[in-house]
């Protein structure tokens, strides 16, 4: 243990958590403030959600899913989450949500592969930021376990796993944490519901 807190303060990992736990509190302190905003000055924001739980259909809510994980979670998966709460098989559907981000993950891990063997990127990651790569590869699995577990934007975790070269095979086996995450995350909210 004591060999392994050393290597830990010489990469700079505890620094690295500090400031990874500190945006991620930062983000969930949004988004509570959010919900709670939301209850408080929109009373009937529950029949909102069962009126798109029951207008929209499931292919437009998974493609716009699909499309926000792509684009770095643009809306937050807790949003789709309460979604599911509303429609008649819940649990099936956070497996869907959970299904559909892991394979987001997977392509961008993928474009994050294809764009690090780019001439220009590879020559500035392999400059610029060399130090950065080798500490993510030190802690790769870490840092995509944290990417699956909390709300921070997982196709960049995934993008950048790519782009420095993580293994996939460990990448895929680490990602399967995001199914963890969508059904811990249901059972907080259809308790809230």
């Amino acid at each position: 243990m004591r060999v392994l807190n050393r290597y830990y303060r010489i990469t700079r990992f505890y620094e690295f958590m500090r400031s990874l736990a500190i945006k991620t509190g930062l983000v969930l302190g949004v988004l509570v403030t959010a919900y709670l905003l939301l209850n408080y000055f929109i009373p009937d924001a529950e029949i909102a959600f069962n009126t798109l739980a029951t207008k929209l259909s499931p292919l437009f809510i998974f493609s716009l899913f699909f499309t926000s994980e792509f684009f770095l979670g643009l809306i937050p998966p807790e949003f789709f989450i309460v979604w599911t709460s509303k429609t008649m098989s819940p649990w099936f559907h956070v497996f869907l949500l959970g299904t559909l981000s892991y394979f987001v993950g997977l392509l961008t891990y993928y474009l994050g592969r294809k764009l690090f063997k780019i001439t220009a990127v590879k020559k500035y990651l392999e400059t610029k930021v060399s130090k950065h790569i080798k500490n993510l590869k030190r802690w790769g699995g870490v840092f995509i376990f944290i990417g699956a577990m909390l709300p921070i934007p997982y196709s960049m975790v995934s993008l950048t796993s790519g782009l420095i070269n993580y293994k996939m095979k460990h990448y895929m086996v680490w990602s399967l944490f995001r199914y963890v995450r969508f059904f811990l995350y249901a059972i907080v909210v259809f308790r809230i519901m």
